[in-house]
């Protein structure tokens, strides 16, 4: 199983946003942090502003900014609403052409393993990504060779 980019890229954006705290952050700032196409990440902020994640505030003075605390943002939940394809073999889906569906076992245990995969990340947030790496993050992403605001 591999994450989408567009998961990839919300989880970088909303690190990004936590490291930041108060400090707004433009999507070109993101997208030339990260080397990642700026056209891309605009879709990327978008979903995470209509799924309450970030506040996008509009205007010569505008920026993005986390709306709820990294501790509460779950990263199981996360990548449940950003993926869309849990379908890791032809019998999970509603096509399911397999001959061997009413005997084989390999479902169940697919099924068991992903159960699994999101079992731990339920355990663990945003903040959880932060924590003890903080000072690392913020060296690799340059943050803390910006002017300080007043």
């Amino acid at each position: 199983m591999r994450l989408t980019h567009f998961t990839d890229y919300s989880l970088r954006v909303l690190v990004y946003l936590a490291l930041k705290g108060e400090e707004r952050s433009t999507i070109t700032e993101i997208a030339d942090k990260f080397a990642i196409s700026r056209n891309h990440l605009m879709k990327v902020v978008q979903e995470l502003s209509h799924r309450g994640y970030i506040t996008a505030i509009r205007g010569k003075h505008g920026g993005l900014l986390l709306r709820r605390e990294p501790k509460s943002i779950g990263l199981g939940e996360l990548i449940r609403q950003f993926e869309n394809d849990f379908t890791l073999v032809e019998c999970f889906g509603e096509n399911n052409r397999c001959t061997i569906t009413p005997a084989c076992q390999l479902r169940f245990i697919l099924q068991d393993a992903l159960s699994a995969f999101f079992g731990v990340l339920d355990r663990y947030t945003l903040a959880d990504l932060l924590t003890d790496q903080e000072p690392a993050l913020i060296k690799l992403l340059q943050l803390d060779s910006l002017p300080s605001k007043p």
